[in-house]
């Protein structure tokens, strides 16, 4: 399943924990990060973190998700690449594929995101859409 820290990925991963621990399955967090796409192959100075960033942002994921004691069925792995690939690659080996919709406001919130949509495409095993928790009115 894929990570990026935000709240649809958090409950995507707190529900594949949750069918995980019912069907004693494995979940795998998969962060992805890679170097920007540069014009004409120039790399501008100055530019670097990239890796160390997705790695922090995964593992406070994992955090948020589950507090100081992450799941002994979880496993994390933060993969350089283009996310749609790297997870479309992960489902040939997946039973169950789970990512989060990312919604930006009411109407983009009605759509769906072009990781999530990719993955419904294309993923070699089925794919469950978490959605990030609503937040209340108070």
């Amino acid at each position: 399943m894929g990570v990026d820290g935000s709240e649809a990925s958090l409950e995507a991963l707190r529900r594949a924990n949750d069918l995980a621990g019912a069907l004693n399955a494995q979940v795998e967090a998969i962060g992805c990060w890679d170097y920007p796409r540069m014009y004409d192959g120039y790399m501008v100075a100055g530019i670097e973190g990239f890796k160390e960033g997705a790695e922090k942002v995964l593992n406070d994921a994992v955090k948020n998700a589950f507090g100081s004691d992450a799941p002994v069925n979880l496993k994390v792995s933060l993969l350089r690449g283009d996310p749609r690939s790297l997870l479309i690659k992960a489902s040939e080996n997946a039973d169950l594929l789970v990512v989060g919709r990312r919604g930006h406001g009411r109407l983009s919130g009605m759509l769906i995101g072009s990781v999530s949509s990719s993955c419904i495409a294309h993923a070699k095993c089925p794919v469950m859409v978490a959605h990030a928790p609503e937040e209340e009115d108070n």
